[in-house]
Formats: structure tokens, sequence, C-alpha cells
């Protein structure tokens, strides 16, 4: 899954990303340009880019990238685990 986000001014894009992470319960990394910013699903505290392992960096559910400053700000989910969040909302919502 890709979102771009187009906002117009300095960081613009970059706070509409994060509320729309906020809003969506995803949590999102601190900033490290160039690098992008990791993000997961849940409440969690994620470091910068440079310091996550390779394996912190694989176990993200996706990454917030691009251009910080002005826009736009790109963020990408992985397919798997927007599947598996899909199929844990039908069995959630199946058992009410």
């Amino acid at each position: 899954m890709r979102i771009e986000f187009t906002q117009q001014g300095t960081f613009q894009a970059l706070y509409a990303a994060q509320a729309w992470c906020r809003e969506n319960g995803i949590s999102y990394g601190s900033l490290c340009s160039p690098f992008p910013t990791g993000l997961l699903f849940g409440d969690y505290v994620i470091s910068k880019w440079r310091n996550l392992s390779k394996q912190e960096r694989d176990d993200l559910h996706g990454t917030m990238s691009g251009e910080f400053r002005e826009g736009p700000v790109i963020i990408e989910l992985k397919d798997s685990v927007i599947a598996a969040r899909m199929a844990i909302a039908i069995i959630q919502g199946s058992a009410a």
C-alpha cells in the first residue's frame, strides 16, 4: 500500500503523513534524513533509521520517505501486514 502526501508548505506533507499514521494506529520513528522513517502498527518507540539493525528494519511494517521539508512524503506499508490486519478485523467482527 502506497500513499503520497503532497501538501504545500514547509513540513506540511510530513505533518499530514504523521497525522494519518496517528489516526490509523501507526507509530513512526524519528527523522534521520535522508533515510526513511520506520513504521509499526501499535504503540512503539522507533529509533532513527541509522540506529536500526537489518533485522529491525526488516521487521518494520512500512516506511515513510521523501522530501520531509517540502514534500512529497510517501508512506509505504507491506501488503502482507495490511492483509493480516484485515483478517484480524474480520475475525474480531465475526466474534461480536
